[in-house]
């Protein structure tokens, strides 16, 4: 046998031990995708409910880069040699698959929202169908700090450029702006405010700063990646846990010397010659913009079964350490749900139960289904998949498991079934949503 045959053989022989377990692996991974989106078409969780990404499958090269960034796990994946959203309800508008994109062909933001009646129409500086309300944060539709930050800087910018033109001349005094939500949007804007020199009321109806992220669970990681903050400057953490974050805050509310007011629930906003009145319980605040950074958590959506009315029925968990001891329900299927399962699972002598009504957990965090995950298999948290509360008692909670009746011992119940958000509120002061009037562009991930 001559060398050159040798030399041929041997080359061939390493190229196949290269590329054929990739071959293999590639194939694999693409049935497993394929897989995926046939289950979660079935589950009909592949269609997005807020932000997701937009696939040019004229650019897409099939390469899996964008699948590969995603910190979510399995937002996308690669079907018939084109990118695909699998499971659109585990986007949360990172957009890091945008960034990855080789060659340009994602986009991550909200789509046409004119059909959307969960997203208040409004044109590409945010300003609602009522001319001089704009809204910032969640209530856009888009999750993330970082898109709150953003809104509420783009917005402030916007306000700012028609300030001059629109000040009021005359007895009446009013502020240049009412925000109403102290969240991370919220608390941006009445900063970027201040720089520009802008007059500013900040109304929050809780008792503390934070919007949403207020009510985290304690040591609650928050995602936060590079932004920049007016007065604090940028802000490179990827992550903060929930108190660092209300303390950087604080920090800014002193630091900008913020006008916040607590306690007050906005019940109405009416423009009276030329001028909004922002009503809370029996005060009106006179401004010539809104900003509405409200969040979408909105009121708590109970379950409706009997014996919800007792005190031990919860619907949110701020301190998991203070409960030891416990027999314990959760009732959901969200990370909120998932978190509280965690943290509670952790305390001694706990017994944690999640009671789920679909089949499986098809819409949280790729870190948050792992961690549960593994409680699962250890035993640390039961779980009772198509299951739904039918009664509460004193000592136990009443469940149907499938077609059957099922009773555990209880001492508290924790419902993480979502919220009533404040979209009647919106309409109400004549904002309207998606259906409801034409609008040419949408928000899209900061």
């Amino acid at each position: 046998m001559s060398g050159e045959v040798v030399l041929w053989g041997v080359s061939l022989a390493v190229v196949a031990a290269i590329v054929l377990p990739y071959g293999l692996a590639f194939r694999r991974r693409r049935h497993a995708d394929r897989a995926r989106k046939e289950e979660a078409v079935r589950l009909g969780i592949d269609r997005p409910t807020a932000q997701y990404p937009f696939i040019d499958p004229r650019r897409c090269i099939g390469c899996g880069t964008c699948v590969e960034a995603c910190p979510e796990g399995d937002v996308l994946g690669i079907v018939g040699g084109v990118a695909t959203v699998v499971n659109g309800l585990r986007c949360v508008g990172h957009a890091r698959c945008e960034i990855a994109c080789p060659v340009g062909g994602i986009e991550v933001g909200l789509g046409d929202v004119k059909s959307r009646s969960d997203v208040p129409v409004m044109d590409e500086w945010q300003e609602t169908t009522v001319p001089g309300v704009f809204v910032a944060g969640e209530l856009t539709g888009m999750a993330l700090v970082k898109n709150a930050v953003c809104h509420g800087r783009k917005v402030v910018d916007r306000i700012a450029q028609r300030a001059g033109s629109s000040r009021a001349h005359g007895a009446v005094e009013a502020y240049d702006i009412a925000i109403v939500g102290a969240g991370p949007a919220g608390l941006t804007a009445a900063a970027l405010a201040r720089e520009h020199r802008l007059s500013s009321i900040l109304l929050e109806q809780e008792a503390d700063l934070g919007g949403t992220i207020f009510h985290y669970p304690r040591r609650k990681l928050v995602l936060v990646q590079t932004l920049e903050i007016p007065f604090l400057g940028s802000v490179r953490e990827g992550e903060y846990a929930k108190e660092d974050l209300l303390e950087m805050f604080q920090g800014l509310t002193q630091r900008a010397s913020l006008n916040v007011r607590f306690g007050q629930k906005v019940a109405d906003v009416r423009r009276t010659n030329g001028f909004f009145k922002v009503r809370t319980a029996g005060v009106e605040f006179p401004a010539r913009f809104v900003i509405l950074a409200l969040g979408r958590r909105g009121t708590p959506r109970k379950l409706g079964a009997p014996g919800e009315e007792q005190p031990k029925v919860m619907y949110q968990l701020t301190d998991a350490a203070s409960y030891e001891g416990q027999r314990i329900l959760i009732v959901g299927g969200g990370d909120s749900a998932v978190e509280a399962a965690l943290g509670l699972a952790r305390q001694r002598g706990n017994v944690v139960t999640l009671s789920y009504r679909r089949e499986k957990l098809v819409r949280i965090k790729k870190k948050n289904e792992e961690r549960i995950e593994e409680l699962f298999r250890r035993g640390k948290v039961r779980s009772l998949f198509n299951s739904e509360v039918t009664e509460i008692l004193k000592d136990c909670v009443r469940l149907r498991v499938g077609d059957k009746p099922m009773e555990l011992p209880n001492d508290y119940v924790f419902v993480f079934a979502g919220g009533e958000p404040p979209f009647g509120f919106l309409r109400q002061i004549g904002v309207r949503f998606g259906g409801e009037a034409k609008t040419d562009s949408a928000p899209r991930a900061c």
